[in-house]
């Protein structure tokens, strides 16, 4: 059988076309043995085997044509991530205990927040579903970032000295290697999230375009497992906490679209440490996108922000805290009538935010952001003494707009503001501030200052 005719050459051809010998070449140089690695596949003896891969392939390099992120990919390995180690379709019985325990959470939230339950039904999902419906928000958030990094990795591996000793069908097949690791580095994130989350706020707001409470049994299941705690106290614990964040969302319909904006307010300033990614390029080759994807994880993010950057990233921290902070005073006050081991679910779960779950996580790997549990013990503080001072209502209508929430500066000393609040302090500095401008106008017109006419810009600029 002549070289034109094994089947590694004919798998060459297929990704080369007539620069299947100057590829083959280029796999030789660098220690590559293309026959022994068809051998040791069984692509020699398997001919559909053989067909199988080149389809794989062809279908990849497509998927990955025209875009910088193969979020089919993406998708994919995300389903697969989630899907290991099993995740069983949901039984009617284990919804129907799911669902009594969001009714049971929503009938003592009812007794501690003036805020209304979601009108929407609430959904139990297996993780394949939380999969599905998050995909979208997970695009819209992490979109811009991987965006950048596939570009400045794509940048690296169809570099003359990367690619030189290709040609042109080569290089285009290499430049589908960026998307694809890049799509399958979203994937991977999206489905360890998947194994861990217990419904669609575990990010501190929720993954679905209408707020709606969700639970997922396999992980509320794996949480349960080893605390010592009834099962059923556990699942209406968490049932509590997903279903006051939604509440929270309901009622406040500004705060998940504020918190997107910083979010990408921040994405955008982005840089890549080329240097670090070229050298793990060159450390690893591209013959390995699943060792390239893993190294996206860590180290490729420049350690330099812009001021803005700072101030957004500082927005994003307190925001958050705050929002865990009131979803941790009121599901402590809902339950605390009722679940006796509540200390315990709590301590579980401030220690899960401590060590860092899946929110921490994801965020530091696609973002390079990580919340400060510190914050979270603040906020919480704040929370719960103004809801001692004032009640629960006057907690509660800190949300009716991003300005009236308290800044970072609050969270150094939550008694301090919460006193300044109730004694109208705050009011009295923004009524001060806008007293400051008037007066600034009035001084204006005082002295005869006018507005230029049309016309006149240019003049009174010069």
């Amino acid at each position: 059988m002549s070289d034109d005719e094994t089947p590694w050459m004919r798998l060459l051809r297929e990704l080369f076309g007539d620069d299947a010998e100057a590829a083959l070449e280029e796999l030789e140089r660098m220690g590559m043995d293309p026959q022994a690695l068809a051998q040791a596949s069984g692509m020699l003896s398997n001919p559909a085997m053989m067909d199988h891969v080149l389809g794989q392939i062809r279908s990849l390099v497509s998927q990955s044509q025209g875009s910088d992120v193969n979020w089919t990919l993406a998708h994919d390995v995300a389903r697969g991530v989630a899907a290991q180690g099993g995740d069983p379709t949901v039984s009617a019985a284990t919804a129907a205990s799911h669902r009594s325990a969001v009714s049971r959470a929503e009938l003592w939230l009812d007794a501690v927040t003036s805020f209304d339950p979601s009108p929407l039904e609430p959904r139990v999902w297996s993780r394949a579903e939380w999969v599905e419906g998050t995909m979208p928000t997970w695009q819209v958030l992490a979109g811009p970032v991987a965006t950048s990094v596939s570009q400045a990795l794509s940048g690296i591996l169809t570099s003359e000295e990367t690619t030189g000793h290709l040609g042109t069908d080569a290089s285009g097949i290499v430049g589908s290697v960026s998307p694809t690791v890049t799509g399958m580095h979203i994937g991977q994130a999206a489905g360890e999230m998947a194994r861990e989350a217990f419904g669609i706020t575990d990010l501190g707001f929720p993954l679905l375009a209408e707020p709606r409470v969700v639970l997922v049994p396999g992980a509320i299941d794996d949480f349960a497992s080893g605390l010592g705690v009834p099962d059923d106290e556990v699942r209406t614990y968490i049932a509590l906490r997903e279903a006051s964040h939604i509440r929270l969302f309901t009622a406040a319909p500004w705060l998940p679209g504020h918190l997107h904006n910083l979010i990408e307010r921040y994405a955008e300033g982005i840089t890549i440490d080329l240097e670090a990614l070229d050298d793990a390029v060159r450390d690893i080759g591209m013959t390995d996108p699943a060792k390239l994807q893993e190294a996206l994880t860590t180290g490729i993010f420049a350690s330099h922000h812009s001021d803005e950057q700072v101030e957004t990233l500082r927005s994003i921290e307190t925001l958050l805290a705050l929002i865990e902070g009131w979803v941790q005073e009121v599901t402590v006050r809902a339950a605390a009538p009722h679940l006796p081991s509540i200390g315990a679910l709590r301590e579980m779960m401030r220690r899960r935010r401590a060590t860092g779950g899946p929110a921490e996580d994801t965020f530091a790997t696609l973002l390079g952001l990580e919340l400060r549990p510190r914050r979270l013990r603040d906020a919480a503080t704040l929370w719960a003494t103004l809801a001692a001072r004032a009640g629960g209502e006057a907690r509660d209508q800190v949300w009716s707009h991003p300005d009236v929430l308290p800044p970072a500066e609050a969270l150094d000393d939550p008694v301090a503001w919460v006193e300044r609040h109730l004694s109208g302090g705050a009011a009295d500095e923004v009524d001060r501030e806008l007293e400051a401008l008037l007066s600034a106008a009035g001084t204006d017109d005082a002295h005869g200052v006018e507005a230029p006419e049309a016309g006149e810009e240019g003049d009174a600029e010069r």
